[in-house]
């Protein structure tokens, strides 16, 4: 199975910088890419608290709160006398916005990338259609706004991104269903990642423009069906520039 694996964002310094609000999740965030690689693998058993902690360079506390936080999204489970160990991978919360995050900074495999991308075939053609239906005046001006800074910018810039990410976080609130508007974050995580994928990889990256102005066209012409289709071609064609861009990697 292929794998790539490079890094989305650099780790941190020195842990002792970070305030200790944040110094938890930076704790959780080096346990977790440990645990997604398979250094820690399903059973794992981590060492004594006060061990585990100094080994870390950091206190109890902070320690018990990024385990909280791994638990929270079904990395680990601790009994009290038995200690913390790592769950099998069918455990996690799987598009929970980190745990995602962690596995692609991590490496994704072939099978990976499918799956996920199956996850935006299934979720966003169907939002697409009900924006259609439900969306707003504002939302439609706002989604403009954001393809022309988007256009202006192009997905090379951490500009372009941002309006590219807000622009589907448009789509997704123009929904008005606040089931979908929970996967939000998984799919806005999934788009932020790929694109970045492609962005480093790519050298001549094709230009996202004209399928997002014609998702954008029949979501502004009140037409579910075209905007489905248009939602599907967008995300065919994003897979195709991640296929190509893992080629040359």
């Amino acid at each position: 199975m292929n794998k790539m694996t490079f890094s989305l964002t650099p780790e941190p310094d020195a842990l002792a910088a970070a305030g200790h609000g944040r110094l938890h999740h930076d704790v959780a965030r080096r346990l977790a890419l440990r645990i997604v690689s398979g250094e820690y693998p399903t059973g794992h058993l981590f060492t004594a608290e006060v061990e585990h902690a100094d080994a870390l360079g950091v206190s109890r506390s902070v320690l018990r709160e990024a385990f909280r936080m791994l638990t929270a999204k079904g990395l680990v489970s601790s009994r009290p006398k038995a200690g913390t160990w790592v769950n099998e991978r069918k455990r996690w919360n799987l598009i929970d916005p980190d745990v995602l995050a962690w596995q692609l900074q991590c490496g994704a495999s072939d099978a990976f990338l499918r799956d996920l991308f199956e996850l935006r075939r299934v979720v966003e053609p169907q939002a697409a259609e009900m924006a259609a239906l439900r969306r707003e005046e504002s939302q439609l001006l706002d989604m403009a706004n954001a393809l022309d800074t988007m256009e202006h910018h192009t997905l090379q810039s951490e500009k372009g991104r941002a309006a590219d990410l807000r622009f589907h976080a448009l789509l997704m609130e123009a929904t008005h269903n606040e089931m979908l508007l929970a996967l939000s974050n998984s799919i806005l995580t999934a788009i932020a990642s790929t694109t970045a994928v492609k962005q480093h990889i790519h050298v001549h990256p094709r230009d996202p423009m004209p399928e997002h102005r014609e998702l954008h066209r029949h979501i502004a012409d009140r037409s579910p069906g075209r905007a489905r289709r248009a939602m599907r071609k967008l995300i065919d064609l994003a897979l195709a520039d991640m296929e190509m861009a893992l080629k040359h990697f």
